[in-house]
Protein backbone atom coordinates (compact mmCIF):
# COMPACT_ATOMS: atom_id res chain seq x y z
CA UNK A 1 0.00 0.00 0.00
CA UNK A 2 1.47 3.09 -0.52
CA UNK A 3 1.12 6.81 1.38
CA UNK A 4 0.50 9.52 0.05
CA UNK A 5 2.95 12.04 -0.20
CA UNK A 6 3.27 16.01 0.14
CA UNK A 7 4.40 16.82 -3.47
CA UNK A 8 2.03 14.68 -4.81
CA UNK A 9 -0.26 16.10 -3.58
CA UNK A 10 0.52 19.69 -4.49
CA UNK A 11 1.69 18.74 -8.02
CA UNK A 12 -1.80 17.06 -8.58
CA UNK A 13 -3.15 20.26 -7.30
CA UNK A 14 -1.21 21.96 -9.63
CA UNK A 15 -2.47 19.96 -12.81
CA UNK A 16 -5.89 20.72 -12.07
CA UNK A 17 -5.07 24.09 -11.56
CA UNK A 18 -3.58 24.29 -15.05
CA UNK A 19 -6.05 22.37 -16.96
CA UNK A 20 -8.70 24.34 -15.43
CA UNK A 21 -6.46 27.79 -16.58
CA UNK A 22 -6.13 26.34 -20.15
CA UNK A 23 -9.58 25.18 -20.37
CA UNK A 24 -10.63 28.69 -20.08
CA UNK A 25 -8.00 30.08 -22.16
CA UNK A 26 -9.13 27.57 -25.03
CA UNK A 27 -12.70 28.19 -24.27
CA UNK A 28 -12.02 32.08 -25.13
CA UNK A 29 -10.85 31.34 -28.19
CA UNK A 30 -13.00 28.80 -29.31
CA UNK A 31 -16.41 29.45 -27.92
CA UNK A 32 -16.81 33.44 -30.34
CA UNK A 33 -15.75 30.56 -33.25
CA UNK A 34 -18.67 27.59 -32.00
CA UNK A 35 -21.36 30.31 -31.41
CA UNK A 36 -20.98 32.04 -34.72
CA UNK A 37 -21.62 28.15 -36.23
CA UNK A 38 -24.09 27.72 -34.48
CA UNK A 39 -26.02 31.10 -35.28
CA UNK A 40 -25.09 30.65 -39.04
CA UNK A 41 -26.71 26.84 -38.66
CA UNK A 42 -29.81 28.58 -37.37
CA UNK A 43 -30.41 31.12 -39.88
CA UNK A 44 -29.76 28.38 -42.71
CA UNK A 45 -32.25 26.16 -40.97
CA UNK A 46 -34.62 29.24 -40.39
CA UNK A 47 -34.45 29.82 -44.18
CA UNK A 48 -34.95 26.63 -45.31
CA UNK A 49 -38.00 26.48 -43.04
CA UNK A 50 -39.37 30.02 -44.22
CA UNK A 51 -38.76 28.80 -47.99
CA UNK A 52 -40.45 25.59 -47.48
CA UNK A 53 -43.91 27.44 -45.40
CA UNK A 54 -43.87 29.76 -48.59
CA UNK A 55 -43.73 27.35 -51.41
CA UNK A 56 -46.45 25.33 -48.96
CA UNK A 57 -48.50 28.18 -48.35
CA UNK A 58 -48.87 28.81 -51.72
CA UNK A 59 -50.51 26.15 -53.17
CA UNK A 60 -52.94 25.58 -49.81
CA UNK A 61 -53.93 29.60 -49.57
CA UNK A 62 -56.04 29.56 -52.93
CA UNK A 63 -57.80 26.17 -51.64
CA UNK A 64 -58.72 26.48 -48.26
CA UNK A 65 -59.26 30.38 -47.95
CA UNK A 66 -63.29 29.84 -47.04
CA UNK A 67 -62.10 27.12 -43.73
CA UNK A 68 -59.76 30.06 -42.49
CA UNK A 69 -61.99 32.89 -41.76
CA UNK A 70 -64.71 30.55 -40.34
CA UNK A 71 -66.74 32.67 -37.49
CA UNK A 72 -66.52 30.79 -34.18
CA UNK A 73 -69.35 28.54 -33.11
CA UNK A 74 -71.90 29.96 -30.20
CA UNK A 75 -71.74 27.77 -27.18
CA UNK A 76 -75.08 26.17 -26.21
CA UNK A 77 -76.42 28.05 -23.58
CA UNK A 78 -77.57 25.78 -20.65
CA UNK A 79 -80.34 27.38 -18.43
CA UNK A 80 -81.36 31.14 -17.03
CA UNK A 81 -78.72 33.93 -15.46
CA UNK A 82 -80.10 35.06 -12.73
CA UNK A 83 -78.71 37.90 -10.45
CA UNK A 84 -79.12 37.78 -7.29
CA UNK A 85 -79.07 40.84 -4.61
CA UNK A 86 -78.53 40.43 -0.77
CA UNK A 87 -81.48 41.68 1.17
CA UNK A 88 -80.92 43.48 4.81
Amino acid sequence: MQTASVPGFVRTILIIIGIYYAFKILARFLMPILLRKMVQKAEQNFKQHTNYQNQAGNHSTTQNTSSTFEKPKAKKQVGEYIDYEEVD
